[in-house]
């Protein structure tokens, strides 16, 4: 088997000399080592390496090497070896700095430490990590063995759990390498019309009149399998027939942290998730801001970790197609999937979220993470310094994002698909933007696509007034057109407002919502939505915050909240028992909805 390749580029021959000296000690039996002096030469190898089949694992750059040509050269690195780890490899500087866990530049002196930041917040720079000490250094070893990992993740894996038998680009196909992918079971797919493509059909009696075939790790054999027979083949499709303390909608960060708090308490715990564990944040390339992680994690990463420490606790996963409704009865709930199955709990945490709405476009997806961006990116503002930062959107979030970039950009151009901001943006935002000499606003304009080799480089913008399209040059692409919650399956007796987003707690009392829409005599938990005992967390609750952190602490709180209703429950004498199945508030506030648009999760 063809080792992948370790790749060091670094024009200090003694520092080179030592990370490559560190990385074959270690790594060498199971990787081929290579040191460069330059990033044109390290280049150069690097095609060599693509022409030649040999997949590069990690490309390691000093940062001092890159500091002015960081950005070209790893956005062409990107290019040749696009399923490379790339990682910025800053000196130690000091006597202390060895035994810190972050570089001492980076706690020193901010300003030398600005082309490392703009190259993560770019996206271009994968990760970084202080140069190995000399001797045995763990800390180093540590961090280049977390990078191996995530690029095994997205690589052929050695032993896989699937293999599946197509023809490339058939209808479906892409959807479930997509789900296997999203939900971390490693998978290699072949073509049905390659020699070994054919060779695995025969091996599993099959003559391909129908596709795809799966072939799991037991042997099992599927022909054109269903999302609930892959759940099945996994243990996470069957549902309980007893009366669980929780079911939890929902397994992104709102709902595996509920999950997890919930077991760890002694609830039996029932986590029903439609496809895929981590939600939106699950299919994030990278969440930097999330505590404990300095160099970031792969949306994927932190939900598959979180997902096997709920099963430690002992929740019961089920990942086996969409809840469609939610019937409450005298001793808790029913939740239906789509499938038919049903299982009943004595409480609900709905932990749907909700989903950015995305720009349709050539290009656009493609980059990803490398100048297109969708949701705020306060925290990384300054590192769009001096450049044109565009934002799709007319609303509040986009004009506070505006006036937020303007501090750090050299121009920022809000591309409006409506006739003016007033319609959908406050009055003081719009004052600040037209005092803001950098901000410019183009209205009636969309963005119809983007272009870049590795890194975002140029937009085409569309008039909505003349169908004009003009390609303008642009360093980054900032999405904020709205978010749509998935509350569709819910029952109408719980209230959601205008968007869709559940109403919970506080919010439930105040906003002119009709009499008799709480039925109990005492207040409803903060988390606690209009009808008794179900719950609502993370991106699915009207006035959440919408970040991962957020959603993870909500979901534990939620649980705490369930507890208390719980016991308050058991406490109960039978005949003062709510009685669920109470009908819907006679109306709802004007612009405000008791039925969300119809979806199920």
């Amino acid at each position: 088997m063809t080792k992948p390749t370790l790749i060091v580029v670094d024009d200090n021959p003694e520092s080179l000399a030592v990370t490559a000296g560190a990385l074959r000690r270690r790594y060498e039996q199971d990787y081929l080592v290579l040191s460069e002096t330059g990033p044109e030469t390290a280049l150069s190898r690097l095609r060599e390496l693509r022409a030649a089949g040999r997949p590069v694992a990690v490309i390691m750059a000093s940062s001092a090497t890159t500091a002015r040509c960081g950005a070209e050269f790893f956005a062409q690195a990107r290019g040749v070896q696009p399923g490379a780890v790339r990682v910025l490899v800053v000196p130690r500087d000091g006597p202390a700095a060895p035994s810190l866990r972050v570089p001492a530049p980076l706690l020193r002196d901010r300003q030398a430490a600005a082309p490392v930041l703009r190259l993560l917040a770019l996206g271009l720079a994968d990760s970084y990590l202080p140069a190995p000490g000399a001797g045995r250094d763990e800390g180093f070893y540590g961090a280049v063995s977390a990078l191996l990992e995530e690029w095994a993740h997205d690589a052929a894996p050695a032993w896989p759990a699937v293999r599946i038998i197509a023809r490339d680009g058939a209808a479906g196909v892409h959807h479930l390498r997509d789900v296997l992918a999203r939900n971390s079971i490693p998978y290699v797919f072949h073509s049905a019309d390659s020699e070994e493509g054919r060779k695995r059909l025969r091996l599993a009696g099959q003559d391909g009149s129908v596709l795809p075939v799966v072939v799991t790790y037991t042997g099992e054999v599927l022909a054109d399998p269903s999302a609930e027979q892959l759940a099945a083949v996994f243990g996470v499709a069957g549902l309980p027939s007893e009366l669980a303390d929780v079911a939890i909608v929902g397994a992104g960060p709102a709902g595996l942290s509920a999950a997890v708090y919930a077991a760890s308490e002694g609830l039996s715990a029932l986590l029903l998730e439609r496809e895929a564990v981590g939600g939106q944040a699950g299919s994030s390339s990278m969440i930097r801001n999330y505590l404990g992680f300095p160099c970031g994690i792969r949306g994927a990463s932190l939900a598959s970790r979180a997902f096997e420490q709920a099963w430690s606790f002992g929740v019961i996963p089920v990942v086996a197609g969409p809840v469609t409704t939610l019937r409450p009865g005298t001793d808790g709930f029913t939740v239906r999937l789509a499938s038919g199955s049903h299982a009943r709990a004595r409480s609900v945490v709905v932990t749907t979220g909700a989903s950015y709405r995305r720009l349709t476009g050539p290009g656009l997806d493609s980059l990803l993470g490398a100048g297109v961006f969708y949701g705020p990116i306060a925290s990384e503002s300054s590192a769009f310094s001096g450049e044109h930062v565009f934002i799709a959107g007319g609303a509040n979030s986009a004009g506070q994002a505006a006036v937020n970039l303007a501090r750090y950009a050299r121009q920022v151009t809000l591309v409006v698909r409506g006739g003016n901001l007033a319609a959908r943006m406050s009055h003081y935002l719009i004052d600040q933007i037209s005092a803001t000499d950098n901000i410019d606003v183009r209205t009636n304009t969309e963005v119809a696509g983007a272009h870049g080799s590795g890194k975002l480089e140029a937009l085409d913008l569309i008039s909505n007034a003349t169908g004009a399209t003009e390609t303008v040059p642009a360093a980054a692409l900032v999405v904020l057109i709205g978010a749509v919650p998935r509350t569709g399956w819910l029952p109408p007796g719980i209230l959601c407002d205008q968007h869709g987003f559940v109403m919970t707690g506080g919010d439930l009392a105040c906003g002119g919502w009709p009499a008799g829409s709480w039925p109990l005599p005492r207040p409803p938990f903060p988390l606690e939505t209009s009808l008794p005992g179900v719950f609502a967390a993370g991106d699915v609750r009207h006035g959440s915050v919408k970040r991962v952190a957020s959603a993870v602490g909500e979901g534990s709180i939620a649980v705490t909240q369930v507890t208390q209703y719980l016991q308050a429950t058991r406490q109960r004498p039978r005949d003062a028992d709510v009685t669920f199945s109470r009908d819907v508030p006679a109306a709802a506030p004007p612009g405000r909805s008791s039925r969300p648009r119809p979806e199920s999760h």
